[in-house]
Protein backbone atom coordinates (compact mmCIF):
# COMPACT_ATOMS: atom_id res chain seq x y z
CA UNK A 1 0.00 0.00 0.00
CA UNK A 2 1.18 3.29 -0.97
CA UNK A 3 1.78 6.21 1.50
CA UNK A 4 -1.26 8.52 -0.09
CA UNK A 5 -2.47 9.41 -3.50
CA UNK A 6 -2.46 12.66 -5.12
CA UNK A 7 -5.81 14.72 -5.86
CA UNK A 8 -6.58 16.91 -8.95
CA UNK A 9 -4.39 19.94 -7.56
CA UNK A 10 -1.33 17.52 -6.63
CA UNK A 11 -1.78 17.85 -2.98
CA UNK A 12 -1.12 14.28 -1.12
CA UNK A 13 -4.26 12.49 0.61
CA UNK A 14 -2.86 9.76 3.32
CA UNK A 15 -4.35 6.33 3.28
CA UNK A 16 -5.17 7.13 7.11
CA UNK A 17 -7.09 9.94 5.84
CA UNK A 18 -9.30 7.91 3.51
CA UNK A 19 -9.56 5.27 6.20
CA UNK A 20 -10.97 7.32 8.71
CA UNK A 21 -13.30 8.49 6.32
CA UNK A 22 -15.16 5.02 5.53
CA UNK A 23 -18.42 4.74 6.47
CA UNK A 24 -17.57 0.91 6.82
CA UNK A 25 -15.70 -0.84 9.52
CA UNK A 26 -12.27 -1.86 8.26
CA UNK A 27 -9.69 -4.00 9.23
CA UNK A 28 -6.20 -4.97 8.59
CA UNK A 29 -4.47 -8.08 9.56
CA UNK A 30 -1.26 -9.30 9.51
CA UNK A 31 0.11 -12.24 8.16
CA UNK A 32 0.16 -13.01 11.98
CA UNK A 33 -3.69 -12.88 12.31
CA UNK A 34 -3.02 -9.94 14.49
CA UNK A 35 -4.74 -6.53 13.75
CA UNK A 36 -2.49 -4.24 12.13
CA UNK A 37 -5.08 -1.24 11.73
CA UNK A 38 -8.32 -0.27 12.14
CA UNK A 39 -10.85 2.61 10.99
CA UNK A 40 -12.73 4.60 13.75
CA UNK A 41 -16.27 2.73 12.23
CA UNK A 42 -14.36 -0.77 13.64
CA UNK A 43 -14.18 1.10 16.74
CA UNK A 44 -17.79 1.66 17.24
CA UNK A 45 -18.41 -1.71 15.55
CA UNK A 46 -16.41 -3.68 18.00
CA UNK A 47 -16.87 -0.84 21.01
CA UNK A 48 -13.39 -0.28 21.89
CA UNK A 49 -10.58 2.15 21.04
CA UNK A 50 -7.60 1.52 18.46
CA UNK A 51 -5.28 0.96 21.07
CA UNK A 52 -6.90 -1.85 22.84
CA UNK A 53 -7.81 -3.23 19.11
CA UNK A 54 -4.42 -3.31 17.23
CA UNK A 55 -2.30 -6.01 18.06
CA UNK A 56 -5.08 -7.91 19.09
CA UNK A 57 -6.16 -11.74 17.54
CA UNK A 58 -8.65 -11.37 15.21
CA UNK A 59 -9.89 -15.02 16.38
CA UNK A 60 -10.41 -13.48 20.32
CA UNK A 61 -12.25 -10.47 18.41
CA UNK A 62 -15.16 -12.41 16.27
CA UNK A 63 -17.56 -15.25 17.70
CA UNK A 64 -16.54 -19.01 18.08
CA UNK A 65 -17.05 -20.81 15.09
CA UNK A 66 -17.57 -17.89 12.76
CA UNK A 67 -16.68 -18.32 8.95
CA UNK A 68 -14.49 -15.07 8.91
CA UNK A 69 -11.16 -16.95 9.88
CA UNK A 70 -11.86 -19.62 6.91
CA UNK A 71 -13.14 -16.83 4.62
CA UNK A 72 -9.29 -15.38 5.42
CA UNK A 73 -7.59 -18.53 4.73
CA UNK A 74 -9.45 -18.57 1.75
CA UNK A 75 -8.67 -15.41 0.71
CA UNK A 76 -5.34 -15.36 1.36
CA UNK A 77 -4.50 -18.78 -0.12
CA UNK A 78 -6.13 -18.44 -3.15
CA UNK A 79 -5.10 -14.45 -3.38
CA UNK A 80 -8.36 -13.20 -4.54
CA UNK A 81 -11.30 -11.26 -3.01
CA UNK A 82 -13.84 -13.85 -1.42
CA UNK A 83 -17.19 -12.46 0.43
CA UNK A 84 -19.86 -13.73 2.83
CA UNK A 85 -23.48 -12.38 3.18
CA UNK A 86 -25.49 -11.85 6.81
CA UNK A 87 -22.12 -13.39 9.47
CA UNK A 88 -23.15 -12.51 12.82
CA UNK A 89 -20.45 -11.00 14.72
CA UNK A 90 -21.78 -10.83 17.52
CA UNK A 91 -21.20 -11.40 21.21
CA UNK A 92 -23.21 -11.79 24.90
CA UNK A 93 -22.55 -7.84 25.30
CA UNK A 94 -23.45 -6.56 21.80
CA UNK A 95 -26.31 -9.17 20.82
CA UNK A 96 -26.64 -10.23 17.28
CA UNK A 97 -24.82 -8.33 14.77
CA UNK A 98 -25.01 -9.20 11.54
CA UNK A 99 -22.69 -7.87 8.17
CA UNK A 100 -21.65 -8.15 4.97
CA UNK A 101 -17.73 -9.43 5.20
CA UNK A 102 -15.54 -8.99 2.21
CA UNK A 103 -11.91 -10.15 2.73
CA UNK A 104 -8.88 -8.80 0.11
CA UNK A 105 -5.04 -9.97 0.42
CA UNK A 106 -2.41 -7.64 0.34
CA UNK A 107 -0.29 -8.17 -2.54
CA UNK A 108 2.72 -5.83 -1.21
CA UNK A 109 2.52 -8.67 2.35
CA UNK A 110 1.79 -12.05 1.68
CA UNK A 111 -0.45 -13.49 4.06
CA UNK A 112 -2.01 -9.71 5.14
CA UNK A 113 -5.05 -9.03 4.26
CA UNK A 114 -8.16 -6.55 4.21
CA UNK A 115 -11.40 -6.61 6.18
CA UNK A 116 -14.63 -4.64 5.53
CA UNK A 117 -18.02 -4.91 7.07
CA UNK A 118 -21.00 -4.06 6.40
CA UNK A 119 -23.81 -4.28 9.24
CA UNK A 120 -27.18 -5.27 7.36
CA UNK A 121 -28.86 -4.34 10.38
CA UNK A 122 -28.62 -0.71 9.89
CA UNK A 123 -29.69 -1.22 6.34
CA UNK A 124 -32.70 -3.67 7.41
CA UNK A 125 -34.04 -0.93 10.10
CA UNK A 126 -33.90 1.53 7.49
CA UNK A 127 -36.42 -0.58 5.25
CA UNK A 128 -38.92 -0.96 8.17
CA UNK A 129 -39.21 2.67 8.70
CA UNK A 130 -41.41 2.75 5.81
CA UNK A 131 -43.50 -0.29 7.09
CA UNK A 132 -43.60 1.84 10.66
CA UNK A 133 -44.75 5.03 9.28
CA UNK A 134 -47.26 3.33 6.86
CA UNK A 135 -48.54 1.49 9.77
CA UNK A 136 -49.28 4.23 12.30
CA UNK A 137 -51.12 6.50 9.16
CA UNK A 138 -53.64 3.04 9.21
CA UNK A 139 -54.14 3.28 13.15
CA UNK A 140 -54.50 7.46 12.64
CA UNK A 141 -57.25 6.69 9.94
CA UNK A 142 -59.09 4.17 12.03
CA UNK A 143 -59.25 6.26 15.23
CA UNK A 144 -60.84 9.27 13.20
CA UNK A 145 -63.58 6.70 12.03
CA UNK A 146 -63.60 5.05 15.52
CA UNK A 147 -64.26 8.56 17.59
CA UNK A 148 -67.42 9.06 14.82
CA UNK A 149 -68.87 5.42 14.62
CA UNK A 150 -67.83 4.25 17.90
CA UNK A 151 -66.76 6.80 20.49
CA UNK A 152 -69.64 9.02 20.27
CA UNK A 153 -72.47 6.20 20.51
CA UNK A 154 -70.91 5.32 23.38
CA UNK A 155 -70.96 8.40 25.39
CA UNK A 156 -74.46 7.39 24.97
CA UNK A 157 -74.60 4.09 26.24
CA UNK A 158 -72.87 5.54 29.21
CA UNK A 159 -75.40 8.01 29.87
CA UNK A 160 -78.31 5.57 29.60
CA UNK A 161 -76.85 3.36 31.98
CA UNK A 162 -76.08 5.66 34.70
CA UNK A 163 -80.00 6.29 34.42
CA UNK A 164 -80.77 2.87 34.63
CA UNK A 165 -77.87 2.49 37.44
CA UNK A 166 -80.72 4.85 40.19
CA UNK A 167 -83.73 3.09 38.95
CA UNK A 168 -82.20 -1.05 39.11
CA UNK A 169 -82.05 -3.15 42.68
CA UNK A 170 -79.07 -3.20 44.39
CA UNK A 171 -77.91 -6.87 42.67
CA UNK A 172 -78.54 -5.51 38.94
CA UNK A 173 -76.16 -2.18 39.22
CA UNK A 174 -73.06 -4.40 39.29
CA UNK A 175 -74.12 -4.90 35.23
CA UNK A 176 -75.21 -1.10 35.05
CA UNK A 177 -71.50 -0.45 36.51
CA UNK A 178 -70.07 -3.36 33.66
CA UNK A 179 -71.37 -1.23 31.13
CA UNK A 180 -69.91 2.06 32.22
CA UNK A 181 -66.39 0.34 32.92
CA UNK A 182 -66.42 -1.57 29.63
CA UNK A 183 -67.32 1.81 27.83
CA UNK A 184 -65.33 4.01 29.24
CA UNK A 185 -62.34 1.15 28.62
CA UNK A 186 -63.18 0.97 24.58
CA UNK A 187 -63.02 5.25 24.28
CA UNK A 188 -59.49 4.67 26.30
CA UNK A 189 -58.58 2.60 23.54
CA UNK A 190 -59.54 4.93 20.93
CA UNK A 191 -58.00 8.20 23.09
CA UNK A 192 -54.84 5.92 22.68
CA UNK A 193 -54.93 5.36 18.78
CA UNK A 194 -55.61 9.58 18.26
CA UNK A 195 -52.20 9.93 19.75
CA UNK A 196 -50.87 8.35 16.38
CA UNK A 197 -52.17 11.63 14.62
CA UNK A 198 -49.55 13.56 12.52
CA UNK A 199 -49.00 16.28 14.85
CA UNK A 200 -45.49 18.68 13.93
CA UNK A 201 -42.69 18.00 16.70
CA UNK A 202 -41.19 21.29 18.01
CA UNK A 203 -37.56 19.91 18.25
CA UNK A 204 -35.36 21.60 20.05
CA UNK A 205 -31.43 20.67 21.31
CA UNK A 206 -31.60 18.61 23.90
CA UNK A 207 -29.25 16.51 26.43
CA UNK A 208 -29.87 12.82 25.76
CA UNK A 209 -28.71 12.21 28.90
CA UNK A 210 -31.12 14.48 30.80
CA UNK A 211 -34.49 12.43 29.26
CA UNK A 212 -32.77 9.09 30.17
CA UNK A 213 -32.21 10.18 33.71
CA UNK A 214 -35.82 11.30 33.79
CA UNK A 215 -36.68 7.69 32.63
CA UNK A 216 -34.33 6.23 35.39
CA UNK A 217 -35.88 7.90 38.23
CA UNK A 218 -39.49 7.79 37.30
CA UNK A 219 -38.72 3.84 36.33
CA UNK A 220 -37.02 3.18 39.66
CA UNK A 221 -39.47 4.94 41.86
CA UNK A 222 -42.54 2.88 40.43
CA UNK A 223 -42.58 -0.23 37.65
CA UNK A 224 -38.67 -1.34 37.76
CA UNK A 225 -37.91 -0.82 41.84
CA UNK A 226 -36.39 -3.76 42.36
CA UNK A 227 -35.00 -4.11 38.66
CA UNK A 228 -31.26 -3.42 38.70
CA UNK A 229 -31.16 -0.30 35.57
CA UNK A 230 -26.96 0.21 34.68
CA UNK A 231 -26.10 3.08 32.87
CA UNK A 232 -23.43 3.37 30.19
CA UNK A 233 -23.19 6.39 29.08
CA UNK A 234 -20.95 8.29 26.57
CA UNK A 235 -20.09 12.10 28.16
CA UNK A 236 -19.31 13.61 25.25
CA UNK A 237 -22.37 13.13 23.01
CA UNK A 238 -23.54 16.30 21.09
CA UNK A 239 -26.76 17.26 21.45
CA UNK A 240 -29.98 15.64 19.78
CA UNK A 241 -32.23 17.46 18.10
CA UNK A 242 -35.76 16.72 18.97
CA UNK A 243 -38.66 17.23 21.91
CA UNK A 244 -37.51 16.29 25.08
CA UNK A 245 -41.39 15.10 26.06
CA UNK A 246 -41.55 12.89 23.78
CA UNK A 247 -38.07 11.29 24.21
CA UNK A 248 -38.99 10.82 28.31
CA UNK A 249 -42.16 9.05 26.38
CA UNK A 250 -40.30 6.68 24.03
CA UNK A 251 -37.43 5.26 26.30
CA UNK A 252 -40.07 5.20 29.13
CA UNK A 253 -42.19 2.74 27.29
CA UNK A 254 -39.07 0.99 25.76
CA UNK A 255 -37.42 0.82 29.44
CA UNK A 256 -41.13 -0.64 30.73
CA UNK A 257 -41.32 -3.07 28.57
CA UNK A 258 -38.12 -4.31 29.21
CA UNK A 259 -39.07 -4.38 33.16
CA UNK A 260 -42.07 -6.45 32.57
CA UNK A 261 -39.99 -8.73 30.05
CA UNK A 262 -37.30 -9.91 32.67
CA UNK A 263 -37.84 -12.12 36.26
CA UNK A 264 -38.93 -10.78 39.09
CA UNK A 265 -35.28 -11.46 40.58
CA UNK A 266 -32.25 -11.06 38.81
CA UNK A 267 -33.48 -8.51 36.62
CA UNK A 268 -31.59 -6.16 34.76
CA UNK A 269 -31.85 -3.80 32.29
CA UNK A 270 -28.46 -1.83 31.05
CA UNK A 271 -29.13 2.06 29.18
CA UNK A 272 -26.27 2.68 26.51
CA UNK A 273 -25.84 5.56 24.63
CA UNK A 274 -22.80 5.52 21.69
CA UNK A 275 -21.80 7.90 18.83
CA UNK A 276 -22.07 5.92 15.28
CA UNK A 277 -20.28 7.42 11.78
CA UNK A 278 -21.56 7.54 8.96
CA UNK A 279 -24.92 6.94 8.82
CA UNK A 280 -27.62 9.57 7.55
CA UNK A 281 -31.68 8.86 6.49
CA UNK A 282 -33.71 10.56 4.25
CA UNK A 283 -37.15 12.33 5.46
CA UNK A 284 -40.09 11.41 3.91
CA UNK A 285 -41.61 13.69 1.36
CA UNK A 286 -38.73 15.82 0.62
CA UNK A 287 -34.84 15.52 -0.11
CA UNK A 288 -34.25 16.32 3.45
CA UNK A 289 -31.66 13.58 5.15
CA UNK A 290 -30.89 13.74 8.93
CA UNK A 291 -27.13 13.01 10.56
CA UNK A 292 -28.06 9.74 12.52
CA UNK A 293 -25.15 9.29 14.77
CA UNK A 294 -26.26 8.84 18.14
CA UNK A 295 -27.35 5.80 19.34
CA UNK A 296 -29.32 4.92 22.45
CA UNK A 297 -29.77 0.57 23.48
CA UNK A 298 -32.03 -0.54 26.00
CA UNK A 299 -31.04 -4.10 26.29
CA UNK A 300 -32.73 -6.41 29.33
CA UNK A 301 -32.15 -10.47 30.20
CA UNK A 302 -35.77 -11.15 29.70
CA UNK A 303 -36.98 -14.17 28.14
CA UNK A 304 -36.92 -12.76 24.81
CA UNK A 305 -39.34 -11.80 21.65
CA UNK A 306 -40.91 -14.86 19.96
CA UNK A 307 -38.63 -15.27 16.45
CA UNK A 308 -42.37 -15.40 14.41
CA UNK A 309 -43.56 -11.78 15.80
CA UNK A 310 -39.64 -9.82 15.40
CA UNK A 311 -40.39 -8.58 12.45
CA UNK A 312 -43.75 -7.17 13.06
CA UNK A 313 -42.96 -6.18 16.71
CA UNK A 314 -43.64 -2.58 15.66
CA UNK A 315 -46.73 -3.28 13.80
CA UNK A 316 -49.87 -1.91 15.41
CA UNK A 317 -52.00 -4.25 17.30
CA UNK A 318 -49.13 -6.96 17.88
CA UNK A 319 -48.10 -7.72 21.32
CA UNK A 320 -46.42 -10.40 23.42
CA UNK A 321 -48.43 -9.55 25.79
CA UNK A 322 -51.59 -11.28 27.54
CA UNK A 323 -52.79 -8.22 28.12
CA UNK A 324 -52.38 -5.39 25.93
CA UNK A 325 -53.69 -3.52 23.04
CA UNK A 326 -50.24 -3.80 20.70
CA UNK A 327 -49.99 0.08 20.68
CA UNK A 328 -47.36 0.80 23.04
CA UNK A 329 -44.15 -0.17 20.03
CA UNK A 330 -46.09 1.28 17.43
CA UNK A 331 -46.10 4.49 19.26
CA UNK A 332 -42.66 4.36 20.10
CA UNK A 333 -41.82 3.60 16.40
CA UNK A 334 -44.14 6.73 14.93
CA UNK A 335 -42.57 9.08 17.25
CA UNK A 336 -38.74 8.24 16.53
CA UNK A 337 -39.65 8.46 12.77
CA UNK A 338 -41.46 12.14 13.44
CA UNK A 339 -37.85 12.59 14.86
CA UNK A 340 -36.17 11.74 12.16
CA UNK A 341 -34.46 8.18 13.77
CA UNK A 342 -34.91 4.75 13.20
CA UNK A 343 -35.48 1.61 15.98
CA UNK A 344 -34.65 -1.84 15.90
CA UNK A 345 -35.00 -4.92 17.80
CA UNK A 346 -32.44 -7.84 18.58
CA UNK A 347 -33.42 -10.64 20.49
CA UNK A 348 -33.10 -13.93 21.70
CA UNK A 349 -33.39 -15.57 25.46
CA UNK A 350 -31.82 -13.63 28.24
CA UNK A 351 -30.97 -10.82 25.45
CA UNK A 352 -32.86 -8.26 23.76
CA UNK A 353 -31.76 -4.98 22.55
CA UNK A 354 -33.82 -2.35 21.36
CA UNK A 355 -31.56 -0.31 19.32
CA UNK A 356 -32.49 3.77 18.11
CA UNK A 357 -30.67 6.20 16.28
CA UNK A 358 -31.19 9.53 16.46
CA UNK A 359 -30.59 12.78 15.05
CA UNK A 360 -28.12 15.41 16.47
CA UNK A 361 -29.11 18.26 14.41
CA UNK A 362 -31.54 19.99 12.24
CA UNK A 363 -32.04 17.89 8.42
CA UNK A 364 -29.75 19.34 6.08
CA UNK A 365 -30.35 19.60 2.03
CA UNK A 366 -29.21 16.84 0.31
CA UNK A 367 -26.19 17.73 -2.31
Amino acid sequence: MSDGARDGVGEAISVDAVLSALPNPVLVVGPDGRLRDVNPAAEQFFHAGRGHLVGQALEGLIPYGSPVLPLLDQAVGAAMTVSEHEVDLGTPRTGTRPANVSIAPIPETPGAAVIVLQETSIANRMDRQLSHRGGARVVNGMAAVLAHEIKNPLSGIRGAAQLLESAVPADDQVLTRLICDETDRVCALVDRMESFADKPVARTPINIHEALERVRRIAESGFAERIEIVERYDPSLPMVYGDFDQLVQIFLNLVKNAAEAIAKSGGRIVISTAFRHGVRLAVAGNQARHRLPLEVTVQDNGAGVPEDLQAHLFDPFVTTKRIGTGLGLALVAKLIDDHGGTIACESEPGNTVFRVLLPIDEPEDAA
